[in-house]
């Protein structure tokens, strides 16, 4: 039994699109598109040439959704122990059956069937609204977004592969309907503590389902904003990370050497330059089944779900309910700190912290001055001569007898090796963002006034026009490269380590 008919908006213009016939890689059945924003409107790729996209009803979106909604309310109500994907199973069943409604009345006003196309786009639209992220959804599932940027309700932007920024369309119909979505997704149920967003707590930080991190502000602000960063590289090796141009071969070979040589490496460089992909890689050099721990805000390294290691004990911080105890501190609130300690007793091979931005670091390097090696963290900073100034900087974050000649020492005895990327963005004008890695410093000790000192391992290669990292001198631990396999005649290469093959510049390195 039906029960009451929906009725479409008749002047819905429908394209068919991607993939249509199979519905690959969509969890919920639907089919699935790749689109790239252009002007405003969302197309699809089709082999590489842009195609229109259908445009979905969005009354009939809400008026299907509405009614499974109910639905589902009902059957987890009835049967509470309901597993998460059995509701998602008997959903796709229900919307199926409305979707079918709509089509019908569809039929009767125009006087013409809407296209298996337009009926799966629906359906797809429904599920997204009440399983994942919405109209937001479109844009996790496209491989070439780097970035998406809502800045209220009616204005979204996407940073697209390559370097493009285009406009997309609006993600909701009011600031409103926003804001129900971004509270949706922070209930969520994906195994990260629950975050709010409230006037109490105007400000979100959470990973998505997809493993996106999502970073959102209110009240404080004139409208509601929100930046997703997507990992559009998860599962990456150091062989990946070649091919994507990020190290060369030559610099792949040594930083896995590094990590199996238990070296303790510190990853440095500015917002979205790699870091955090390039520690993903360096991962993969770990034996599958050595036990390590990640210790993250939000869950990034994804170590512990790759399918390659096996022994992995992932933490993950834990934000306060907003509420202050007796002693000061933030009820609930579990921090990177905290879960530093916990793991220095839990007798694991190596840490590994996605990125120190507090007095995190001081435990970090604790754990390296006590003979624990091949730990691995990544760092904030501009530029290479800055690291063990930003070093500074977090210590004197700490409470205690902490101190700039401390963190120096300690830096100096704990850090092994420095590795510096960046990101070269020439976008604006006409170009691309380019991610490499510039600089491998051997940390040699303490040297004058009390600061670490470094042997330049790999430097670019100015003098040849080269901005990427090029070998320059063997480290003073090559032995116990050589022990793990590394084939150190690979650092006399210079150039030739890339393989002779210039970075694609518009503007070249004199």
């Amino acid at each position: 039994m039906r029960g009451r008919p929906l009725h479409p908006d008749p002047t819905v213009r429908v394209t068919r699109p991607w993939n249509t016939a199979t519905g690959d890689g969509d969890p919920a059945g639907y089919p699935r598109s790749r689109s790239v924003a252009t002007d405003g409107a969302v197309q699809h790729q089709v082999l590489g040439q842009a195609v229109p996209t259908l445009v979905v009803d969005r009354q009939a979106v809400a008026a299907v959704k509405d009614r499974v909604a109910r639905q589902v309310t009902a059957f987890r109500k009835t049967t509470p122990s309901v597993s998460a994907a059995s509701v998602e199973q008997r959903a796709r069943d229900w919307i199926n059956e409305t979707v079918a409604e709509w089509s019908d009345a569809a039929a009767a006003e125009r006087g013409i069937s809407p296209t298996p196309a337009e009926d799966a786009a629906l359906a797809r639209a429904v599920f997204d609204e009440l399983f994942r992220a919405g109209r937001l959804q479109q844009h996790l599932d496209n491989p070439q977004v780097e970035n998406v940027f809502v800045n209220g309700p009616h204005e979204v932007w996407l940073d697209l592969a390559g370097g493009r920024r285009e406009r997309a369309e609006p993600v909701a119909d009011s600031e409103e309907e926003l804001l129900e979505l971004l509270r949706r997704l922070a209930s969520a149920d994906d195994g990260q503590s629950e975050r709010t967003l409230t006037t109490a707590s105007p400000m979100l930080a959470l990973r998505l389902a997809d493993g996106s991190r999502l970073q959102a502000v209110t009240e404080v602000s004139p409208r509601t904003y929100v930046t997703i960063r997507r990992h559009r590289v998860q599962d990456a090796d150091l062989g990946d990370m070649v091919r994507l141009g990020m190290v060369s071969h030559t610099l792949a070979a040594f930083l896995s050497a590094c990590v199996k040589a238990e070296k303790n490496v510190l990853i440095a460089g500015p917002q979205a330059a790699g870091k955090t992909s390039l520690m993903r890689a360096m991962l993969k050099e770990i034996d599958p089944d050595e036990r390590f721990a990640t210790i993250e805000t939000e869950f990034e390294l994804f170590a512990h779900a790759n399918g390659f290691h096996r022994q992995v004990v992932a933490m993950e911080a834990r934000e306060s309910n907003g509420e202050r105890g007796p002693d000061g501190r933030l009820v609930g609130e579990i921090t990177l700190m905290d879960l530093m300690y916990r793991a220095l007793r839990m007798s694991l091979s190596r840490i590994v912290v996605g990125e120190v931005r507090g007095p995190e670091i001081v435990a970090m390097l604790q754990a390296m001055t006590n003979g624990q090696g091949g730990n691995l963290c990544t760092l904030h900073a501009s530029q290479p001569g800055v690291v063990f100034d930003r070093i500074a900087e977090l210590y004197l974050l700490a409470q205690g007898n902490m101190s700039e000649q401390l963190a120096y020492r300690q830096a100096a005895n704990g850090l092994d090796f420095i590795v510096f990327v960046r990101m070269l963005d020439e976008s604006k004008i006409g170009g691309q963002r380019h991610r490499f890695a510039t600089h491998v410093l051997e940390v040699a000790g303490t040297g004058e006034f009390g600061r670490p000192a470094t042997n330049a391992i790999f430097t670019p290669g100015e003098e040849f026009g080269e901005v990427r990292a090029v070998p320059r001198m063997h480290p003073s631990c090559i032995d116990d490269l050589r022990r793990v396999g590394f084939p150190d005649h690979l650092l006399n290469q210079g150039y030739d380590s890339w393989a002779g093959q210039p970075l694609a510049l518009k503007v070249a390195t004199p």
